[in-house]
């Protein structure tokens, strides 16, 4: 794939993969990117995961064309980019590597060396000359690493962005951007949203055409959906009007009351309403969903005298990433003693900007006239 006339793609599709870092579900897979500028002298940018060196070096050898590789650029030193560091070093003795001096502390500890014989330390506003192509770093700490920098491309207008701009699947898969998208950035990269405000800060000076994450595809057209995204994004608005409401049930009368308040909302207009089962969906899809729209509804049963356990996972991964500048209504069940609520409230009272409606649901046992009266109040302050 060619970027442009000296930028090539060399990444790869790891379609073997189930979860990412882990714990992300990536049914589509997941596509490791890395770049070659041919210009006078050559550059790499970044390498690929160890399952898939050996591809690797075969495409940026195809790319090279009997050339030798004057640079490795090392943006990110998570090990799904940086695992063919040392593979890259010894195939090629000759090539300088560049990389932040906290990333070649990483290489220390990853790779036993830290390349001090051939290494070039580079920081913010530094500049590498190519031939036509002059490279300039720009630091991107805590996007999401401490470690990472950015490349722009001041020839071809191309910011190569590390995990900025990333999405989970792989190339070879059609799907929407934005969805995939959402998912990575709350899920890898929104606890970090202060720094990316920086990031996005630093980019807003440079003449940007296209944009080469290390994961997801290349975006060239209508940049300025993606940086608005982002925008929102890593501020903490609102990217939707509408409701989310998620809900922890045993026997299924929370989840009543929870579809009760969905059904009322969506009779009294509300544009998007939306229900998470939170035993049973995808958990960073639930986490996405809240950070997506200005209003969450949470409804659990009241478990050992607290909250059931998903709902207080699914609170303490809002809580991680730092959910904030919502509107959050509580609804609670309870046989004998219900208490939910107070337990929700008080996990999510650290959140920054966080306003708790006045009603709060109370059913006992199961949806009788007065809790129903309830979720009518509380549909109607939602509404507001």
């Amino acid at each position: 794939m060619n970027i442009s006339n000296d930028i090539r793609y060399i990444g790869v599709n790891d379609h073997d993969i189930d979860l990412f870092e882990g714990q992300y579900l990536v049914e589509n897979g997941m596509a490791y990117n890395s770049y070659v500028i041919m210009d006078e002298k050559t550059a790499v940018l970044d390498t690929v995961d160890k399952h898939f060196g050996t591809e690797w070096m075969q495409n940026l050898k195809d790319a090279l064309g009997g050339r030798t590789p004057d640079y490795l650029i090392v943006q990110h030193m998570e090990p799904d980019h940086s695992a063919n560091i040392d593979a890259f070093a010894q195939a090629y003795p000759d090539a300088v590597i560049c990389a932040s001096a906290p990333a070649f502390k990483m290489m220390q500890q990853f790779f036993g060396t830290d390349y001090a014989d051939r290494r070039q330390i580079i920081k913010e506003g530094d500049t590498l000359a190519l031939g036509a192509h002059t490279l300039q770093f720009i630091a991107a700490p805590m996007v999401h690493w401490p470690e990472v920098m950015v490349t722009y491309d001041s020839h071809d207008k191309v910011l190569f962005s590390a995990d900025g701009f990333g999405k989970f699947g792989a190339l070879d898969v059609e799907e929407d951007w934005a969805c995939e998208a959402r998912r990575y950035y709350f899920g890898i990269v929104g606890k970090f949203g202060a720094q990316v405000q920086n990031l996005l800060k630093k980019a807003a000076a440079l003449d940007i055409r296209t944009i080469c994450p290390l994961h997801g595809p290349i975006l060239k057209e209508n940049l300025a959906y993606y940086l608005d995204l982002y925008q929102t994004w890593s501020s903490y608005g609102i990217e939707s009007e509408g409701v989310m409401i998620a809900y922890a049930s045993v026997y299924g009368n929370t989840k009543a009351a929870a579809e009760l308040l969905a059904e009322k909302l969506t009779a009294k207009g509300c544009p998007k309403v939306v229900v998470a089962d939170l035993a049973r969906e995808d958990m960073a899809e639930c986490v996405e969903d809240a950070f997506r729209y200005g209003k969450l509804a949470l409804a659990s049963v009241t478990y050992n005298g607290d909250i059931f356990p998903c709902m207080r996972e699914f609170i303490s991964d809002l809580c991680e990433h730092n959910y904030q500048k919502r509107t959050i209504a509580l609804i609670e069940n309870g046989s004998w003693a219900p208490s939910a609520a107070k337990a929700m409230r008080a996990k999510l009272e650290g959140c920054k900007d966080i306003t708790f409606t006045e009603q709060t649901v109370t059913v006992r046992s199961a949806l009788n006239d007065d809790s129903i009266a309830q979720i009518e109040a509380l549909a109607d302050e939602l509404m507001k």
